[in-house]
């Protein structure tokens, strides 16, 4: 435990040494931070600029960034595709890509490089080559204390070697859909090629906070270390993050953050609060110490104070579905039935408190990447994006008959059997149509009104491919109501009948007494 301790401490001893001899070296011409960061806050605002948007807060930051986490919408933007040094929120992926690839449990060991190749003075809790922790003491490691041997030695267990994982860092960045972004290690300490953009950290941070047991961490102040068979010291650190519990910039609502610096990137702070349902993250970057923290608080609370959510499906009348007695499918065929598309009910969009969901405009995309859904429903404020949703298919799947004709029936019914789900899976969920024939069913069940959007969502035809689908339990409603009108008529009929031949029996009986009773008084009246 001294030994590390005594690391740790020279560490801190050096790096001071180093920003003094920095310091001294260009004495001449000092560089005046303070006066850096005030002429940046003269720097445009990007949102400002939206007609009708809520002004953002003025701050010292090169580039900032404010971003829903569920929908991804900008509230608040200052360069945020300017290319800048990331620092130590680098570790956000490092971390990422450390819970997608491994159990908590896994024993992360030191290599000689993971310890020795990172800058003297740099941050590190001073572990040995050789050396082994769990992989869930190395993310306390790394988010609360921003160790930059930690870092290295979870790339080389996820990925076999340093430069690997740098290849899987820049390619899960580019599946996120970063696209200024490009890393070259897995700490953040300078290098010329090592940068993003205030977009694009926002972009993996939102894949970050979606893990609990980062966000978790994230937000922690203290990280102990316990002695064990493969680590052998004891001891606990505090986080330098000034936005968690107990520090001097405490925010309420705070979920996680990480913190980074260096000469070049300045202060760099990556952060993510959550308040009355709304999950907002926030990016920082090149900004002057403790402007970081206080840039954050002003900037989520500004999202907090001036931003609403909106339940699409309560709202949208732009895009409704029409329910028609045969386009529908269900779990079996007695009365479960459901639409075949339907919107998904657990969509918002996030606008500013003065706009309602009729002043939106929307736009109807058929490339989604959204599981089981063949479209999605994008939605603009003044063109500034705030939300989607998406056009799914329930649960049922019902079957095709395309081209259905006299002439060909047994052909379109055999068609049919590909295009749709396979009878020995009649559970199966997805949708094995092409792309023109859903764009076609779409188009005909969404009834789009022009009365919101700035460009006609028009239907699209193909006379080649006109598809039925049949819903049974529209179809034994049918028959059944058929068959009671025929049984009605046939029991009329007969009740009738029976009527008519009674009073005819009766009649004869009638006469037949009457006569019966003459030949009897005859009788009666002859004389022997």
């Amino acid at each position: 435990m001294l030994i590390k301790k005594i690391r740790i401490w020279a560490a801190a001893i050096v790096s001071t040494a180093i920003l003094l001899g920095s310091s001294l070296t260009a004495y001449a011409t000092p560089i005046d931070y303070n006066a850096l960061q005030e002429a940046r806050k003269t720097l445009p605002v990007q949102s400002n600029e939206i007609p009708g948007w809520p002004q953002g807060p003025e701050v010292g930051a090169q580039a900032a960034i404010l971003m829903d986490a569920e929908t991804g919408a900008i509230l608040y933007a200052k360069g945020i595709d300017e290319k800048l040094y990331p620092a130590s929120t680098t570790k956000i992926m490092t971390c990422l890509l450390a819970v997608e690839n491994c159990d908590l449990d896994e024993m992360v060991t030191f290599s000689h490089e993971a310890v020795f190749s990172i800058e003297r003075g740099s941050s590190n809790i001073g572990m040995d080559e050789g050396e082994s922790i769990t992989m869930n003491d190395a993310l306390n490691g790394i988010l609360i204390l921003s160790a930059n041997e930690v870092a290295n030695a979870v790339g080389e267990h996820v990925a076999g070697d340093a430069q690997s994982f740098v290849d899987m860092m820049n390619a899960k960045a580019a599946e996120l859909g970063c696209t200024n972004t490009h890393f070259m290690n897995a700490h953040g300490l300078h290098d010329d090629n090592h940068y993003t953009t205030a977009r694009d950290l926002a972009t993996i941070a939102r894949a970050f906070f979606s893990h609990d047991v980062l966000a978790n961490i994230s937000g922690t102040t203290y990280c102990t270390f316990e002695a064990t068979a493969t680590q052998p010291d004891s001891f606990s650190l505090a986080t330098k993050n000034q936005l968690v519990e107990g520090k001097e910039y405490e925010y309420e609502w705070l979920v996680g953050s990480k913190t980074g610096f260096t000469s070049q990137s300045r202060q760099t702070l990556v952060s993510c609060a959550k308040k009355d349902g709304m999950e907002l993250i926030c990016v920082v970057l090149m900004e002057e110490s403790p402007y970081q923290f206080t840039d954050t608080i002003a900037l989520f609370n500004y999202g907090f104070e001036n931003f609403h959510k909106i339940n699409i499906a309560e709202h949208e009348t732009a895009y409704t579905m029409e329910n028609t007695g045969f386009l529908e499918s269900g779990s079996d065929i007695f009365g479960n039935s459901q639409p075949f598309m339907t919107l998904a009910n657990d969509t918002y969009v996030i606008v500013p408190n003065s706009v309602n969901f009729e002043d939106l405009s929307s736009k109807l995309v058929y490339d989604t990447d959204y599981a089981n859904a063949v479209a999605e429903v994008q939605y603009f404020y003044n063109d500034n994006y705030v939300g989607e949703t998406y056009v799914k298919v329930s649960g049922q799947t019902p079957v095709v008959f395309d081209n259905l004709s006299d002439e060909s029936s047994g052909a379109s019914t055999e068609a049919a059997s590909g295009n749709a789900v396979s009878e020995a899976n009649p559970n199966h969920t997805d949708l094995e149509v092409s792309s023109e024939v859903l764009e076609e069913l779409i188009s005909e069940q969404l009834a789009v009104s022009e009365e919101n959007a700035e460009e006609n969502a028009k239907p699209v035809t193909n006379e080649d491919e006109d598809s039925v689908f049949i819903n049974v339990k529209a179809i034994i409603i049918i028959v059944v109501a058929i068959a009671a009108v025929v049984i009605g008529i046939l029991l009329f009929k007969t009740i009738s009948e029976n009527y008519h031949f009674a009073r005819r029996r009766i009649a004869r009986r009638r006469r037949k007494r009457r006569r019966t009773k003459y030949d009897s008084s005859e009788f009666k009246n002859l004389k022997f």
